[in-house]
């Protein structure tokens, strides 16, 4: 697409202009006019998926949705059992049709990149062909596993080796299961489910470092697979190559995948964990901690070094990778899940924003530990908080009480983070979609006593579109990044 400033006109071309550069350049120099280039972001997460377009215009990254799709587990019965696991022949579907897209508008993407979340993958067998179905991380087939990896490797040599905080559903258990099952004796290739996807639009295998520490299987010292781990559990070292890394090139689009969706277009590596790239986008330059702010949040800060300590292991900090071989010290802490839980239980009747609005007017002394594990599945919420209270609560009084144990509990876990870091921070980034609750920011900000730096709420996409820009030679870097994130994007501070 080229854009002509003088006459305020759009000219779109029906093929990529990526192939016509050359062409392009000869017979608009010195014009007035510009090669608008387009960058298309695909993030996956378990319960949606959405392509986003990123192009950039005055030294600010705008942005657009272009196609939304649902996602989420199947079951399915597999032997004596019923698993869970993920669509992924549709979830490819819904990816050519967002690509499609692209063209129906006009905004045809020179760059494309996916990003899902962390710890699930797909394994092919000679012909590339996936053995059986994509496991869910849900799914409870490592039950077994973990302790029989853990006989083999215990959990504070994993932990000693690679940073990662003990889940059940973490890579290194899930493949184990798939070894005492027999479906990883036919296995060729081994990939996380955005490299996966990356391979089936460009024939091209590549393991992306980011999403690949999410497996337990990386050496937070090497950054690269630990063959101590592998060999302990008979894992073929094959299946394991050498890692890439965000910003580099993956290849072109298939034959078949360029005459689907109507143009060629080029793949870059994101950050492919979406957490990973959401934290890209995080404006503020320097070791800042953050919190990724959703259903769930992350708190954390990234350093040059993985902390493998005994303190940091029984605290359940993570050292997921990031770029450059940087790392994310961070832990997994209760997020707006407990009010989401609240106002459906009321009906959806009170918008978020009403919610608020209450909980500004029914102030209570009371608090809850928002860690408790009794918040995390209960059959009522409503019921769950009203006892750790000891009464009976208003809508308003509810609301107050959970943000309020939100913000203490946040206040809580950037203690630990400094005394564990050794370091006194004066600054939080919040970043994702509960950037934009007000009121709890404001109580973060009461009890942290920091700087409260928001936005912006698309961190993912965002945080995807500036390696695809890196990767490109649009922008020089990581930091350059963010400074345009903070021109861009509605970035508030208290």
């Amino acid at each position: 697409m080229w854009y002509n400033k003088s006459r305020k006109e759009m000219l779109v071309r029906t093929t990529n202009p990526a192939r016509h550069n050359l062409a392009v350049k000869k017979i608009y120099a010195g014009s007035d006019v510009t090669y608008m280039k387009y960058y298309l972001a695909i993030d996956i997460g378990a319960s949606s998926g959405r392509h986003i377009l990123a192009h950039m215009e005055g030294g600010r990254m705008v942005t657009e949705e272009i196609y939304r799709f649902s996602n989420g587990p199947k079951a399915v019965f597999e032997g004596d059992g019923q698993c869970l696991t993920w669509d992924a022949p549709r979830l490819f579907k819904e990816i050519l049709i967002g690509l499609k897209r692209a063209k129906e508008l006009g905004k045809i993407p020179d760059f494309v990149a996916v990003d899902t979340w962390g710890v699930d993958y797909a394994l092919l067998d000679e012909r590339d062909e996936p053995i059986g179905e994509i496991y869910c991380y849900r799914d409870g087939r490592t039950k077994t596993a973990v302790p029989a990896v853990h006989e083999r490797i215990p959990f504070s040599r994993l932990y000693e080796r690679t940073g990662i905080q003990y889940q059940p559903f973490n890579t290194v258990y899930q493949l184990f299961a798939d070894k005492r099952s027999g479906r990883l004796s036919g296995a060729k290739s081994f990939l996380m489910l955005p490299d996966y996807f990356h391979f089936l639009l460009t024939g091209v295998k590549k393991q992306e470092y980011t999403n690949a520490t999410t497996t337990g299987m990386v050496n937070a010292l090497t950054r690269s697979w630990d063959e101590e781990i592998l060999d302990a559990l008979g894992f073929d070292r094959s299946l394991f190559g050498e890692l890439s890394r965000p910003g580099e090139r993956v290849g072109k689009f298939k034959k078949e995948v360029a005459d689907f969706v109507g143009y060629e277009a080029e793949v870059m590596l994101p950050a492919t964990h979406d957490t990973a790239s959401a934290v890209l986008a995080a404006p503020l330059s320097g070791r800042t901690p953050y919190i990724s702010s959703g259903t769930w949040s992350l708190l954390g800060v990234e350093r040059p070094e993985a902390c493998t300590t005994d303190e940091a292991r029984e605290k359940n900090y993570s050292n997921e990778g990031s770029i450059n071989g940087d790392f994310r010290l961070q832990q997994n802490i209760m997020g707006l899940w407990m009010i989401q839980q609240v106002r459906h239980e009321l009906g959806d009747k009170y918008s978020f924003d009403e919610l608020v609005t209450l909980a500004r007017e029914h102030p209570i002394e009371e608090t809850v530990d928002v860690e408790d594990e009794k918040f995390l599945a209960p059959e009522s919420m409503l019921k769950a908080v009203h006892s750790s209270v000891g009464r009976e609560l208003s809508v308003g009084e509810t609301a107050y009480c959970i943000f309020n144990s939100l913000a203490k509990g946040y206040a809580e876990s950037l203690s630990a983070l400094e005394a564990l870091t050794g370091e006194k921070y004066k600054t939080l980034n919040i970043i994702g979609g509960g950037s934009k609750n007000g009121f709890l920011n404001e109580l973060t900000a009461k009890y942290t006593g920091k700087k409260i730096v928001t936005g912006p709420t698309e961190g993912t996409a965002i945080g995807n579109f500036i390696m695809q820009m890196v990767g490109a030679g649009e922008i020089s870097s990581v930091a350059e990044g963010r400074k345009i994130v903070r021109a861009s994007f509605d970035i508030k501070e208290l």
